[in-house]
């Protein structure tokens, strides 16, 4: 067995500023546009919360606003010497088709004339959600297997929901691991849908699943603890469990300040 810690930030319509988001446009795949200024502002913010946090794997989007955000929250992080940064088309943001670069509205009108919710629908051109979660499931095959080639194996550690985001103490023990994956605010919905329905990912006391799914702030933070086991294809999930979910705490301190 071998466990280690998964911290998301999200990126893009729920994370990062960019102008695009400012002016209420959906980028999806397509609008790869950099962060503006209170985006950057937002990036450091949560690189300071995580600064003591010691990274072993950092993946991002290769979207320049993730890769951006990625690189500011490490240029901020004081217990990761030497770990690069990975650019992983898997975790690019889903794509939306013909509503890429057009006002959000638009997207929900099509939605609203095709009889779909916002979430559910599919522009033409654009990823299913399907599609989309088949990219995190080769994701999380591409990082188990780099988890059991950099570390090995050891026993199962625990973890408090009551941790700190930004404490070291999440996942304890000679195996432990801690791993940062900057992403997009739909695919990473996706990725939350897919821990509750299909990996039986279990929740902190008093959470509701309507929590884990509810749009993120900016730069929010989300954690699991993961464990896998061994088997003839190679690591497979054995167990996860979500810590906390879209936490903003890094954002008070610039919210105060405006």
């Amino acid at each position: 067995m071998f466990t280690f810690s998964l911290t998301f930030i999200r990126q893009c319509s729920h994370s990062g500023e960019t102008q695009y988001n400012k002016d209420k446009l959906l980028q999806g795949q397509g609008v790869d546009t950099e962060l503006s200024d209170t985006g950057v502002q937002q990036a450091e913010a949560v690189g300071r919360y995580l600064a003591d946090v010691p990274f072993n794997q950092v993946f991002a989007s290769n979207l320049q606003r993730a890769v951006q955000t990625a690189t500011l929250i490490m240029a901020h992080n004081t217990c990761s010497p030497g770990v690069e940064m990975q650019q992983e088309p898997l975790l690019r943001e889903r794509g939306f088709g013909v509503a890429e670069g057009r006002p959000k509205e638009d997207m929900k009108n099509m939605a609203n004339a095709a009889g779909r919710s916002c979430q559910d629908y599919t522009p033409p051109g654009g990823e299913t959600l399907e599609q989309v979660k088949l990219r995190f499931q080769k994701f999380l095959k591409l990082l188990f297997a780099k988890m059991q080639d950099g570390r090995g194996w050891g026993s199962p550690t625990a973890a408090s929901e009551d941790t700190p985001a930004g404490s070291t103490e999440v996942v304890t023990g000679e195996s432990s691991a801690h791993v940062l994956v900057v992403s997009h605010g739909a695919y990473i919905r996706v990725a939350m849908r897919h821990f509750l329905d299909d990996l039986n990912c279990s929740l902190p006391a008093a959470y509701k699943t309507s929590q884990l799914l509810s749009p993120c702030p900016n730069t929010g933070i989300s954690r699991f603890v993961i464990t896998l086991r061994a088997s003839s294809s190679g690591p497979v999930l054995h167990a996860a469990r979500c810590i906390f979910a879209n936490r903003k705490d890094h954002l008070e301190k610039l919210t105060s300040d405006v």
